[in-house]
């Protein structure tokens, strides 16, 4: 596969202090996770260094970590490529998302406040506007936001530290039917807030169950898997 030019719009060059090599490999895999560059895309060491201002050394460095960590695939004599998840890669971690999730849903319906909910309807709101407005990057950074936000209300630090190992994932693979979900994803979300305001932890869990459960059956459809 050939590469076709880096993707457009405004990408600020590196700067030179604090520690290149891990800057070069935020970036490379923020723009992997939003789906800038898209799986199956061949990545060029020169083009990358170019458009992130950097020599090709870091670059280098970023893709060997990028694959270790299955971001990225080195494929001898070609190169490397933005790793194309398969149904099964996507169907495990969609999994795990909808077990660790509905049992933050849980707890924070156990310890609900007003102000924690509150901090709830907040990104709601905005989420809604997003919607509105057909921003498909702040509704998906608006969703990883109120689940990071029920995680967070879900007070279990290792909990939260298992939710994080796969957040970016998520990211990756919600970014590609975050339209398609649209506002049936935030009506969804208003039922979660509801059942948490409510105290009632069953129903918290359930609804966020069905939830996930939705974006994994999206993506599958969109896929064709």
């Amino acid at each position: 596969m050939l590469s076709t030019g880096l993707p457009q719009g405004p990408v600020p060059k590196l700067e030179r202090p604090g520690p290149l090599r891990e800057r070069v490999y935020e970036a490379l895999l923020e723009l992997i996770t939003t789906r800038a560059l898209q799986p199956g895309r061949h990545l060029v060491e020169s083009e990358l260094a170019g458009h992130l201002g950097v020599s090709r050394q870091p670059v280098r460095e970023a893709l060997q970590r990028l694959n270790t960590e299955g971001w990225v695939d080195l494929r001898p004599a070609q190169g490397a490529f933005v790793h194309d998840p398969t149904e099964e890669e996507a169907d495990q971690l969609l999994t795990v998302r909808t077990l660790l999730e509905a049992e933050a849903a849980r707890l924070a319906a156990i310890d609900a406040t007003p102000e924690k909910v509150g901090a709830l309807a907040e990104l709601y709101a905005e989420g809604e506007k997003a919607v509105a407005a057909d921003d498909v990057d702040r509704v998906v950074a608006l969703n990883a936001a109120f689940h990071a936000k029920i995680m967070e209300l879900a007070g279990n630090a290792v909990l939260a530290g298992l939710a994080a190992q796969v957040d970016r994932r998520v990211r990756w693979y919600h970014t590609p039917v975050a339209r398609q979900c649209g506002r049936q994803s935030w009506i969804e979300h208003r039922e979660l807030i509801t059942a948490i305001a409510d105290r009632d932890d069953e129903q918290a869990a359930a609804l966020m169950r069905c939830h996930t459960e939705h974006t994994r059956r999206s993506y599958h459809e969109r896929n064709g898997f």
